[in-house]
């Protein structure tokens, strides 16, 4: 799987901090690899491995129950153009959800993908279940 390693600038996420003290602390390697506190948290990390090709943490992120077998890499000239976090919804001790919007361009054409995405907590750490997507171009 193609990976491409964190590096020192911002944090694809756009929280504003670099991807080493947001995001990639979580990621392989990170100093809280796995460990995302809330179901934000591993949403806004997700996004940033979307963006970084990191398919072998988005696969351990999503719950087993749905989880496909593999994921295919960003496509050539696909760019992430940012995310913006709506809501983020506690559900309970261990359920959550976030609603966002992630922009990106691929063959000059914009997409937007708004999604309320449902994670579930197990043992301590939180998982990406399933979504309710609806992209707009």
């Amino acid at each position: 799987m193609t990976t491409t390693p964190p590096t020192p600038g911002p944090c694809p996420c756009g929280s504003g901090d670099t991807l080493s003290t947001c995001c990639g602390r979580f990621h392989p390697g990170g100093v809280l690899a796995g460990q995302a506190p809330t179901a934000e948290a591993l949403m806004r990390s997700r996004y940033s491995a979307y963006v970084l090709d990191q398919l072998d943490y988005l696969l351990a992120t999503w719950h087993p129950s749905t989880r496909p077998a593999a994921l295919e890499p960003n496509g050539p000239g696909l760019r992430w153009l940012g995310l913006a976090v709506r809501h983020h919804r506690v559900l309970g001790a261990d359920r959550a959800e976030v609603s966002f919007v992630a922009r990106s361009k691929l063959g000059g054409r914009a997409h937007r993908l708004e999604e309320v995405s449902r994670f579930v907590r197990e043992d301590g750490r939180w998982f990406y279940v399933d979504a309710d997507p609806s992209e707009t171009q």
